[in-house]
């Protein structure tokens, strides 16, 4: 007893069912048509106008350079170590506290630069960084 031949079989699952699709994006369709209106409704209020600037505070920025010989310039003018240490805890106590940029000679002895590194951070500078010449 045979139920068909096997051509009969293969005509009978070409066919997709589109009807679970269609009622798949039926419901899809009432859900958005339900809440977008939802979403939008609000209050309508007339709001004032008013103009604002964000200030916009940049520190200002501390050179500190170390000459070839271990003096100390602070933006340009000669300092002393213990006038140094005075100008760096005043400083520190700006808000925002500005940056220390220290350009050190090449030439310089590094003891130099690490007693003006610890004075910094003895007097509480937190942003300290290096300023250097980029290779050509």
């Amino acid at each position: 007893m045979a139920f068909g031949t096997q051509d009969e079989a293969d005509d009978a699952m070409n066919e997709i069912n589109m009807t679970p699709l269609v009622d798949v994006m039926l419901v899809l369709l009432i859900v958005f048509i339900i809440t977008v209106p939802v979403m939008k409704h609000a209050v309508n209020v007339d709001l004032p106008r008013a103009t604002n600037k964000a200030e916009d505070i940049k520190p200002e920025t501390v050179r500190l350079s170390v000459t070839a010989d271990g003096s100390y310039f602070w933006n340009e003018t000669k300092v002393d170590d213990a006038e140094l240490e005075s100008r760096l805890r005043a400083e520190a106590a700006k808000e925002p506290q500005p940056e220390l940029h220290i350009r050190g000679d090449k030439d310089v002895r590094y003891e130099r630069v690490a007693q003006a590194m610890a004075a910094a951070q003895q007097a509480g500078v937190k942003k300290i960084g290096f300023i250097t010449e980029p290779k050509h």
